[in-house]
């Protein structure tokens, strides 16, 4: 019998290989969320900036002057 004390009887250099992985994969997935947070920050603010233009363009139009 085997005293293999590694799942599945996988060498241990996989097991390193794959747990490597796991946690590449989890960093890459923290990094996107991070990523789509500050974009949608950043289009909050860049949709201010124009809203704001907008009012300003309607005004010098206003027939009043």
């Amino acid at each position: 019998m085997n005293d293999d004390s590694n799942a599945g009887g996988r060498p241990t250099g996989q097991i390193a290989k794959d747990k490597r992985q796991d946690r590449l994969k989890l960093a890459l997935r923290e990094n996107l969320k991070r990523r789509k947070s500050q974009a949608r920050e950043r289009a909050g603010f860049m949709s201010a900036s124009p809203a704001s233009d907008e009012v300003r363009e309607g005004d010098e139009k206003s027939p009043d002057k």
